[in-house]
């Protein structure tokens, strides 16, 4: 199977990435189900990347629906090291405007129905969780940002919401006044995901709209919010562009060793089935102990 370092995991409106050459489609399954499609495997700036559109082409799949494990487990097993996701968003700040990005540093979970771990079932793992995004990447994320010249943030709070509708005038407000930034549907449980595979992930958020708490703003509609993307999707693929080719080839982040010390399951007691199914996570910290 061929390999890529770099994955990309498409938001809404960014189903393929341009300028992809050796192009593969891979059609993978996981023990975790399928992917939201098939992978597209192919060299962007001479760098082997993996891209993944998060609702399937079409925009096909619920923030709900969508299979993160799978995604994030069919990526690792490509070899993938950072993931760059897009992620369409609404402003909590009024000096943050729609069409203006935002590289988060800190998420809050109100998601309710969504699995975010691939623990459990005979295995605890307790990861590190406090800083959510890897600060390397989105540093790298921010310098591409502001030279192909985007209204760039290089840090906010994202609150992660259910959906699939949007924030009612009362939440909205709740979540201004707790300091948040933005607001979106799909970094978690992406993120935790990620952070369990020992993946290196950081999220490019294009902000479409004031969500609901500015009553003088235009209401939050999917017509309003796409014409707003389609510009902040352009801008996307040109970070993605620059950064690919500056990410390091060996990682110094914390992210690389996450599940070192975070399972703490007697290794014998574990499961022989939950072993196998998570060999491609544990198993060199099982095969050491």
């Amino acid at each position: 199977m061929p390999e890529a370092k770099i994955g990309v995991i498409g938001g809404t409106g960014l189903y393929d990435i341009e300028g992809l050459t050796d192009v593969e489609e891979i059609d993978i399954t996981t023990p975790f189900g399928k992917p939201s499609d098939t992978i597209i495997i192919g060299r962007l700036e001479g760098v082997g990347i993996a891209f993944l559109p998060r609702h399937g082409r079409g925009h096909r799949i619920t923030p709900t629906e969508v299979p993160y494990r799978a995604n994030i487990y069919a990526l690792k097993s490509l070899g993938v090291e950072h993931i760059i996701a897009i992620n369409s968003v609404g402003s909590f700040k009024r000096e943050i405007k729609p069409g203006d990005l935002v590289i988060p540093d800190q998420l809050i979970d109100r998601t309710r129905n969504r699995v975010n771990t691939f623990f459990g079932d005979g295995i605890v793992a307790h990861i590190s969780f406090a800083e959510p995004f890897c600060p390397l990447l989105s540093q790298v994320l921010y310098q591409a940002a502001k030279e192909v010249g985007a209204n760039v943030y290089p840090r906010g709070t994202c609150v992660a919401m259910e959906g699939p509708a949007f924030s009612t005038r009362a939440e909205s407000r709740l979540y201004r006044s707790w300091g948040a930034d933005v607001i979106g549907m799909t970094t978690l449980p992406e993120a935790k995901l990620a952070r369990e595979a020992e993946i290196c992930y950081a999220s490019i958020c294009c902000v479409t709209d004031y969500d609901s708490w500015w009553e003088p703003g235009e209401p939050v509609t999917v017509d309003v919010i796409l014409d707003i993307l389609h510009q902040n999707v352009a801008t996307a693929r040109e970070i993605i562009k620059l950064a690919v080719s500056r990410l390091p080839d060996n990682r110094q982040c914390g992210c690389t060793t996450a599940l070192k010390t975070a399972i703490v399951t007697t290794p014998e007691l574990i499961p022989a089935e939950q072993k196998k199914k998570l060999d491609l996570l544990i198993g060199k910290y099982m095969r050491k102990g």
